[in-house]
């Protein structure tokens, strides 16, 4: 195996024997096969848009498989060779649409003409003779920029994925990624080529990010501010982790009346905004932080618990009575299917849940887009009359490394003229500070789950038209931290849109060759972290 994917990859280079998430050779090599088969599969889809030829079967498993590629989404190496099976049979009719179609069907491309095997042990054998996805002749800022791609794409899925569960799709978005995945059979494409792809991989992630805000806003309408405690009531109970409002939404209908509270955890926190979802007394409050430290919050945790999407490391190893829906899928964990939550409410109705009520204090939600500009007049008042002196916007994905604690320093440094937008799971190294507020707006302000990143770039936006300026000049620092691949594909949508001077870490992707960062240098100033007080200073001048 070879994964290089996150950012705690073993050693800062890649994960060789085991990953650093769990995840076991195996699977690792199954999902290179798995990426082979889209790459190949996306190579007739892209063809097929030529002439006409477009299948709905193909847009949703090609964005589905990507997804179940994306780190701690699927450890199951049975479901991948299904997966892989399905693939295969959609290529097969794929091609013969594009050959009825007048289309080409003759590519030279191993990924186009894959036999594979039919057990699972054939499977293993011929995903590690494949090995990654990328072109292994090609030089190694190409290779870099192509891990890049990959890495964007995977984000852009997951994305694409949930606003389809909710009935939002574009075609544009689809017809990308098989553009993508197939100009990786292109050993014509030179340096600048894949520097276009990437950054368009950037414009395709805001179109994903902005079909889910409308499927979330569309269904469970706009967050609001809502104080939500983190403490618990006494009585059986649910944990929802993950990112998926709908599940949310269908257990939270399915336990009305059944006496069960449900918590939620991680990226789930800022779910208690939507009108949709608070108007449920029993959906009470908050319950843990963020996936790197579940080891110790799930054991204590009394009742079941719900996975939704990429949200912890090997399950298994934490406690019994976990479930997950979807995509999300390890060996021997019951997996939901069709909405039907009934085995988690039995299993909460059969655990002890918490035996008194504790008030743990509380942390406010709920400051998307449509709240924000709502005191627009205000923000931009305060940022006249020198109340606010800068925007930071400290976020991104959380993760298990010491170098983490930077971004709590950061928060707790930061002048008290300035304020704090955040979102993502990286909020839970500060999310519960009290900071205070400037004229009555609150200087920590939770904008939401990372694909909330497009709701803080419309503020931004919205700031920018206001001053008659342009983002970059703005009073707005970005502070960003990342983990995995939809961190990698919202950094690209920030490229994409030309913003400059950010601040990433804790440490660099591996995937970045010398060369590509030193053009994101150049082109965007994007440079790592070093010390809050440092970083601070050099912002504030």
């Amino acid at each position: 195996m070879f994964c290089n994917q996150c950012e705690q990859t073993a050693k800062g280079v890649g994960c060789t024997v085991v990953g650093v998430c769990g995840k076991k050779p195996e699977v690792s090599n199954l999902q290179d096969l798995l990426l082979h088969t889209v790459k190949g599969l996306s190579l007739y889809a892209a063809e097929g848009r030529k002439v006409g030829v477009v299948d709905a079967a193909v847009n949703h498993f090609t964005v589905e498989a990507i997804f179940s590629t994306l780190t701690n989404v699927n450890f199951d190496a049975a479901r991948f060779q299904k997966l892989i099976n399905q693939g295969m049979e959609l290529t097969e009719g794929m091609k013969e649409k594009v050959a009825a179609a007048g289309g080409n069907t003759t590519f030279a491309d191993p990924s186009a003409n894959l036999k594979i095997a039919q057990d699972l042990e054939g499977l293993i054998k011929q995903a590690e003779e494949l090995g990654h996805v990328v072109s292994k002749d090609a030089d190694t800022d190409i290779q870099s920029l192509q891990q890049t791609l990959v890495y964007g794409l995977k984000g852009i899925s997951a994305y694409a994925d949930h606003a389809k569960i909710l009935g939002q799709e574009a075609d544009k978005v689809y017809a990308y990624i098989h553009e993508a995945m197939a100009a990786l059979a292109n050993k014509e494409l030179g340096l600048n080529d894949w520097v276009g792809l990437v950054l368009k991989c950037g414009e395709a992630n805001l179109w994903a990010m902005e079909l889910l805000d409308a499927a979330n806003t569309g269904k469970f309408g706009h967050p609001v501010p809502t104080e939500v405690p983190l403490g618990h009531k006494k009585g059986k109970c649910i944990l929802v982790s993950g990112h998926d409002l709908l599940d949310l939404a269908n257990l939270l209908e399915q336990t009305v009346g059944k006496g069960i509270y449900v918590y939620t955890h991680g990226e789930m926190l800022p779910t208690h905004g939507y009108p949709e979802l608070k108007k449920y007394k029993h959906f009470y409050g908050h319950f843990g932080t963020a996936w790197n430290n579940q080891r110790k919050e799930f054991p204590t945790f009394p009742g079941a618990i719900l996975m939704t999407t990429n949200c912890i490391q090997d399950p298994q190893a934490y406690m019994e009575g976990i479930f997950t829906t979807g995509l999300v899928g390890w060996p021997g964990v019951t997996h939901v299917k069709n909405g039907d939550f009934s085995a988690v409410i039995e299993r909460a109705l059969a655990m002890p849940g918490f035996e008194e009520d504790e008030d743990k204090g509380s942390v406010l939600v709920g400051f998307a887009r449509n709240t924000v500009m709502s005191v627009a007049d205000k923000v931009i008042a305060g940022v006249k009359e020198g109340a606010i002196k800068h925007f930071f916007l400290v976020g991104g994905c959380d993760g298990a490394k010491a170098g983490r604690s930077y971004y709590t320093e950061f928060v707790e440094k930061a002048p008290q003229d300035t304020i704090i937008l955040t979102l993502a799971c990286g909020k839970f190294r500060f999310f519960d500070k009290k900071l205070g507020d400037i004229g009555g707006i609150p200087r920590l302000l939770d904008v939401g789950q990372c694909n909330d990143a497009y709701s803080a770039i419309q503020i931004a936006v919205a700031l920018a038209n206001a001053f008659e300026c342009g983002v970059n000049d703005l009073p707005l620092s970005l502070v960003l931290s990342w983990y995995e691949q939809k961190a990698v594909a919202i950094l690209l949508t920030l490229l994409h849109l030309g913003i400059k001077d950010i601040r990433l870490g804790p440490s660099l992707p591996a995937f970045i060759s010398p060369n590509v960062l030193d053009v994101l240098v150049k082109n965007f100033n994007i440079k790592p972290i070093t010390t809050a007080e440092a970083d601070l200073a050099a912002i504030l001048g």
